[in-house]
């Protein structure tokens, strides 16, 4: 039996989305006033992901996988999660995305069940939890990338806010209760208050950053562009102070990092793969027009200082693998020069997108070409699948860690 199928995923239209990168893999002309902020991969009720066989029959991967799953995911991806446990993801992320967090999973149960009791439709606008798992992220860069990642250390975080007269007042915070009173105290302040100090500040950056003097690597860059793309008549976006408390990240192409639950983190710019437990659980703390929820938030979010960890990752074989401590995925990326081939044997569901180059997938008379317009592929338990480089190509491999 034929183990290989051509995948199609869900193209997510976002506000901040870019217009050329998702496109690109899609074989798509840009369409100008259309952004396309993510393409999933994955069971996740919100995708529609549908497998091609090379016999050119369809059908929908959630459907298929659900027939039998034990044997299509593999034994010990069934026996730990009862599905396919991870969502695949392509970002572009054009504009700046909200400050967020996401919840444990023992949490994120018992919260689930709290809103479906009182009522709150799954598809509603103050709607927090969209079901019962935590939602751990690994992104791999695909070029220059900035992101926030969690607490400054305490000297960093001193230093950063006595650089501005605005925000000094917030180093006796600091000082006196942590890291949990500096946040408490920036999310639960009256929105006049926010104002009030916000604007001096942004008096000052603004007009630096539309004559293009401010660094990328210095937060003032970052607080000046939030303020223009989510500042409202009267309200400035309180998420401003989290710029300077947060850190402030650069990734270059091939870089990786793991966001854990209640690490609070946003995506400012570039383009990355990402890999998640498959959820939409989603708590947000500023930059952003949705609905924010303050208890909630701060229920979940580590209140503590925070060293980025750049992954490079590891050789596996013929794979660069991303390990992290999530039992539910594992992101590797292989690369090959044109006329070069490997064969890969899968112990489960896995999922193939290619971001460069062409690659033929085959196994005995079946094969799979992965290209632009036809960037992904599925791979289940069975034969090996032999993966020869057409042209010079990067290809990147969803998965269950076996461990």
């Amino acid at each position: 039996m034929t183990t290989i199928a051509s995948l199609t995923g869900t193209v997510k239209h976002y506000d901040w989305g870019g217009r050329s990168f998702i496109p690109a893999l899609l074989n798509l002309a840009p369409v100008p006033e259309k952004p396309f902020a993510e393409y999933w991969l994955g069971v996740h009720p919100q995708a529609d992901c549908r497998i091609q066989w090379t016999d050119g029959t369809e059908v929908s991967l959630r459907e298929y996988l659900a027939i039998d799953p034990a044997s299509k995911i593999g034994a010990n991806t069934y026996k730990n999660f009862g599905q396919l446990p991870y969502l695949f993801k392509a970002l572009d992320v054009k504009d700046m995305l909200s400050i967020q967090v996401h919840p444990k999973k023992e949490d994120a149960i018992k919260d689930f069940a709290a809103e479906n009791a009182s009522g709150v439709p799954l598809d509603a606008p103050n709607r927090n939890y969209k079901d019962e798992n935590h939602k751990p992220e690994l992104m791999v860069a695909m070029g220059p990338f900035w992101l926030l990642h969690g607490f400054r250390p305490a000297d960093s975080l001193k230093s950063i806010l006595s650089e501005k007269a605005p925000l000094q007042f917030l180093i006796p915070v600091f000082e006196q209760g942590g890291y949990e009173r500096l946040y408490k105290t920036v999310m639960e302040m009256p929105q006049e208050d926010v104002n009030r100090h916000l604007h001096p500040l942004l008096e000052e950056i603004i007009p630096l950053y539309q004559a293009e003097r401010l660094d990328k690597m210095h937060p003032d860059f970052w607080a000046a562009r939030a303020a223009i793309t989510f500042n409202g008549p009267g309200r400035v976006d309180r998420g401003i102070f989290s710029v300077y408390l947060f850190n402030l990240v650069y990734m270059e192409r091939g870089q990786a990092i793991f966001q854990d639950a209640g690490v609070p983190h946003a995506y400012l710019e570039g383009q990355n793969m990402e890999i998640m437990a498959s959820s939409d659980n989603v708590l947000r703390g500023g930059l952003t027009s949705k609905y924010i929820d303050v208890p909630q938030l701060l229920k979940h979010v580590r209140c503590e200082e925070t060293h980025p960890r750049i992954l490079e990752g590891e050789m596996d074989g013929d794979f660069r693998v991303y390990k992290t401590p999530a039992p539910d995925f594992e992101l590797s990326s292989l690369q090959l020069n044109a006329g070069q081939s490997v064969s890969h044997q899968s112990p489960g569901a896995e999922m193939y997108l290619i971001t460069e180059g062409v690659a033929k997938l085959e196994q005995g008379s079946a094969s799979v070409v992965l290209e632009p317009g036809h960037p992904s592929a599925l791979q289940l338990p069975g034969e090996p699948v032999l993966i020869t480089a057409v042209t010079d190509c990067v290809v990147f491999k969803a998965a269950v860690p076996e461990k």
